[in-house]
């Protein structure tokens, strides 16, 4: 484990750091759960990121370490997915048969978030060759020093168990569990109440 400096990403940041998070949710369950080939994983991964996360590039609230390694797309309170564009992408590159499920799961967890304003990490993710360097950590700890200083809450959804305790050690708690459908992975809702 190394010290991480985390830094606001700017214009020419956008492409590197949506390319790591395409290549951290490579073997994501729930990513790969929706775009099982691998070619259409690729294709949709990016613009997905940038549909669901992007916003955080025009909030100044998209944070990058300084190789790349690892990035956070935060959403700051009020700002929101561009949902026209999700479901766009889901009716283009979902297959037919799971569509009813992946938007089932979706408005689940656009339901989930707290009522208040809060601050939402739609997406973070690590390069998978330097992950458990403590990249995720510092991610976490950068972004909660402004929730904290705002007195937000902050949100996300883990995708994946083994995520569960590096969140919870940074105090967030599991709110409930999603699954729809016969084949869908969990997707476990979590909050960090305002401090």
């Amino acid at each position: 484990m190394h010290a991480t400096a985390v830094r606001t990403t700017i214009a020419t940041d956008q492409a590197a750091a949506i390319n790591t998070i395409v290549l951290a949710f490579a073997s994501d369950p729930v990513a790969r759960w929706v775009w099982p080939d691998p070619q259409r994983y690729a294709a949709t991964m990016g613009p997905f990121t940038r549909a669901f996360g992007g916003v955080a590039f025009h909030h100044k609230s998209a944070y990058c370490s300084d190789d790349y390694a690892g990035v956070a797309l935060w959403l700051p309170p009020g700002a929101h997915s561009d949902e026209d564009a999700v479901a766009e992408l889901i009716e283009q590159t979902v297959d037919a048969a799971m569509r009813d499920d992946v938007y089932e799961m979706m408005e689940q967890m656009g339901g989930s978030h707290p009522r208040e304003p809060h601050w939402y990490l739609p997406l973070v993710g690590v390069d998978p060759s330097q992950q458990g360097r403590g990249y995720g950590s510092a991610l976490l700890r950068h972004a909660l020093r402004v929730c904290d200083r705002e007195h937000r809450a902050a949100y996300l959804e883990s995708t994946n168990a083994r995520n569960l305790p590096l969140y919870q050690r940074f105090g967030f708690e599991v709110t409930r569990m999603i699954r729809v459908g016969a084949s869908s992975p969990a997707v476990w809702p979590m909050i960090r109440r305002a401090r």
